[in-house]
């Protein structure tokens, strides 16, 4: 196992270059900045969060009105989600106009998680939620003890976290659980291939639990299956890749382990071993892994390395308020105990990204944009079982209990939503799917709202559109665009296309505005009807 350390260079790769750009921000920082999509957003201890773009130049000030919890999220479409410490969750768009506000029973104890499909998962002390994008409550579960490590996201899509109980759970997006009850402590938790969870341990010891038949791996006990080597130091954080795992370690040290070879491939020095303060560890870490490397972040520094283990750079900070972030753009972000936020171009080389103007592609799909066949077989045959199905679908959406029915129902309505039902039937799914639709339904929308022959069905999938809100990829919006250009002339579909325009635009911000400021001018032209005109107008108002 080779052992790669830089403490006889002490100077190699040792950035100290001035910032790149800092801004005054009027607060202390209470978070690690977010970076995303071409800008970046923290929190401040005045109850406010700031979003700057890469350059430095200010975006917008939200203010909560209250005390913040010191964590915020980023979804892909750039929604920023918070919460007040008296338990408010708060969503802020891309161009910090709040969306919605709900009640949690406490503030957020860690960070929210997006899900694939823009769902959110919310942690407070003790309880999970999860909601989708515009604000409608799927599911929640109460918890037999407080968090011991914080939720993650999980290769499945759903998430893992472990209890101060020493129960380590693995709940899907629909909030179905499996638990796994450790004799030992877990220090770090981490989601592999096969629907597993690594679990690393204080003492340096791994196992591995699960698998996609919910069997149970102990490293220990079956040795001839599997044997995982033991770090050398308390693990601190872990970052997965593949097979591949980079380890940040209490130390100061960086192992990256191989599954596939069972075995540790190198060991190098981080910044943490350049500045020891014994008298205050490091107890936290963030990870990055991706094409560049691999990158470790703690309240004093960062570091970077590459793949086969040498260390690229490293960069020592002073009086820093919150953990630092590091951008695709090779930029760390750090907000100083001085009220001002520090931009270090640390990085040469610029992670690609298909669309600089949203965030990460997400890793998978849920599968739930078409009917599932194995869902469909109990579709009501009569109108009397279509309208009891209608009716607790919609109970238990009020009661913000849909929970693991989310497949079944959601193929349920699509399947009536495009099928050969009455036309109040197909209606009443539609304006269902608008409550609990995400954006993996939004093409399924867009296509009945291209070929389907009602109008009136036209107009309500339009609707559903603007009532879900996540447009991504500005498909949907484009199509609006599109449609309008062609000449369609039906108002009721003028109209719900005006709506959901000025939906769309308020949730997502630019760059969706810009296309949808358009449409809207388009829309209060004077050969629209007069209806229409007067709807377009109060949209643009909104958006000014």
């Amino acid at each position: 196992m080779p052992v790669f350390s830089q403490s006889t260079e002490r100077e190699q790769g040792l950035i100290t270059s001035d910032p790149f750009w800092r801004q005054a921000l009027g607060g202390a920082v209470l978070s690690l900045p977010s970076v995303q999509a071409q800008s970046t957003v923290v929190a401040l201890d005045g109850g406010n969060i700031r979003a700057y773009s890469t350059a430095g130049t200010p975006m917008w000030n939200y203010s909560a009105r209250g005390r913040i919890s010191p964590y915020v999220t980023r979804s892909r479409e750039g929604t920023s989600y918070l919460s007040r410490t008296n338990g408010t969750l708060i969503a802020v768009n891309r161009s910090g106009r709040e969306l919605w506000r709900r009640d949690l029973d406490e503030p957020l104890s860690s960070r929210v998680i997006t899900g694939w499909d823009g769902r959110i998962f919310a942690p407070t002390n003790g309880k999970i939620y999860c909601y989708t994008a515009s604000g409608t409550r799927l599911w929640s579960r109460v918890l037999e003890a407080p968090f011991l490590i914080a939720p993650r996201l999980n290769r499945s899509g759903g998430i893992i976290f472990a209890l101060n109980n020493n129960e380590v759970y693995q709940v899907d997006q629909f909030g179905s659980a499996h638990v796994w009850m450790l004799s030992n402590t877990p220090a770090v938790l981490l989601s592999i291939e096969h629907r597993q969870v690594m679990v690393l341990y204080t003492d340096g010891t791994m196992e591995i639990l699960g698998s996609a038949e919910d069997w149970y791996i102990a490293a220990q006990s079956y040795s001839d299956v599997i044997t995982l080597p033991r770090l050398s130091a308390r693990p601190l954080a872990a970052i997965g890749r593949g097979n591949e795992i980079a380890v940040t370690l209490a130390d100061g040290r960086v192992s990256f382990l191989s599954l596939n070879d069972r075995r540790i491939i190198w060991t190098g020095d981080s910044h943490m071993r350049e500045g020891v303060n014994r008298n205050n560890p490091v107890t936290e870490v963030e990870m990055l892994f991706d094409d560049r490397g691999i990158f470790i972040l703690t309240r004093n520094g960062a570091t970077g390395f590459s793949h086969n283990g040498r260390r690229l750079w490293f960069k020592l900070l002073q009086n820093t308020a919150a953990m630092p972030a590091f951008g695709n753009d090779g930029v760390l972000y750090s907000g100083g105990s001085d009220w001002i936020l520090y931009a270090y171009k640390v990085e040469d080389r610029v992670l690609p990204e298909r669309n600089a103007l949203y965030g990460p592609v997400p890793d998978g799909s849920y599968g739930l944009g078409r009917p599932q066949p194995f869902l469909t077989i109990d579709v009501p045959l009569n109108d009397f079982e279509t309208k009891h199905k209608f009716d607790q679908i919609e109970a238990a959406i009020n009661a913000g209990n849909v929970g693991t029915n989310e497949g079944t129902w959601k193929s349920f309505l699509l399947t009536v939503s495009a099928g050969n039902f009455p036309i109040q039937s197909r209606l009443q799914a539609l304006n269902i799917m608008g409550k609990i639709g995400s954006q993996e339904t939004v093409p399924w929308l867009i296509n009945i709202f291209r070929n389907d022959n009602e109008p009136l069905i036209r107009a309500a999938a339009v609707t559903a559109i603007g009532e879900i809100g996540v447009d991504p990829q500005g498909v949907a919006i484009q199509t609006f665009l599109f449609t309008l250009i062609q000449g369609i002339r039906d108002e009721q579909i003028l109209m719900a296309m005006t709506s959901a325009t000025g939906a769309l635009c308020r949730f997502s911000g630019p760059p969706l505005s810009e296309t949808g400021v358009r449409i809207l001018n388009l829309l209060a032209a004077n050969n629209q009807p007069s209806i229409v005109r007067r709807q377009a107008n109060r949209e643009l108002d909104s958006l000014r």
